[in-house]
């Protein structure tokens, strides 16, 4: 699994935890829904930590939470 695989699959898996479309995670985190639906869709693999972050605070959670995932364990190298 790759970074964008994992960050994009934690993004799920925090919307369905919380009962949270894609859209409604773009409205309470201010990111725009294009952002989003470019993550999840796996059009963009390097999300930016910036944009993480918005995500965590639309969230109510930390950044810290956000990588506490066993998702982002034993990722492929990037660099090969």
């Amino acid at each position: 699994m790759t970074v964008g695989d994992a960050v994009r699959a934690r993004i799920l898996e925090l919307c369905k935890l919380r009962n949270l479309s894609v859209n409604k995670l773009c409205s309470i985190s201010g990111v725009t829904q294009s952002t989003v639906n470019n993550i999840v869709s796996g059009r963009n693999n390097s999300a930016t930590v910036s944009t993480i972050k918005k995500l965590c605070d639309g969230l109510d959670i930390t950044i810290e939470d956000f990588f506490a995932s066993d998702l982002f364990r034993n990722l492929e190298q990037e660099i090969k």
